[in-house]
């Protein structure tokens, strides 16, 4: 009895040692830093002229650039920076209607949309 009495006094004084500083791994040397993935996608997204905006249903940061051509009137995807898409995203056509569409605005790939590709509309997605 008396030696379970000993261990657990000597295990609760050896519970009370302080704790490490943040970011200190009790060796003297600390980590160096390292670049944030968010700061260097940010920095390459700013260089392609394009913007970090909350998207999707997660609002997940990413970047979106805008293109060039967006609104211009096409039959098909290899017309646009982007893709051809319908213009007007609540009248869905039925797929392998005949339909002309518009460049798609920015690089953003959610919501619903209809793509165009050789005159043709193809099914309509929805993604978040």
């Amino acid at each position: 009895m008396k030696r379970l009495a000993m261990i657990a006094a000597l295990l609760m004084a050896a519970a009370c040692q302080p704790v490490p500083e943040k970011g200190d791994l009790g060796y003297g040397n600390e980590p160096a830093p390292v670049a944030v993935p968010e700061s260097a996608a940010a920095a390459d997204c700013i260089a392609r002229n394009g913007t970090m905006q909350p998207v999707g249903r997660m609002q997940t940061m990413q970047c979106v650039v805008r293109y060039a051509d967006a609104g211009k009137r096409c039959t098909d995807s290899d017309q646009c920076a982007g893709e051809c898409r319908t213009a007007d995203v609540t009248a869905r056509p039925a797929e392998g209607a005949a339909v002309a569409g518009i460049c798609q605005a920015d690089s953003n790939r959610f919501g619903c949309f209809t793509r165009v590709e050789d005159g043709k509309a193809e099914a309509t997605l929805c993604i978040d």
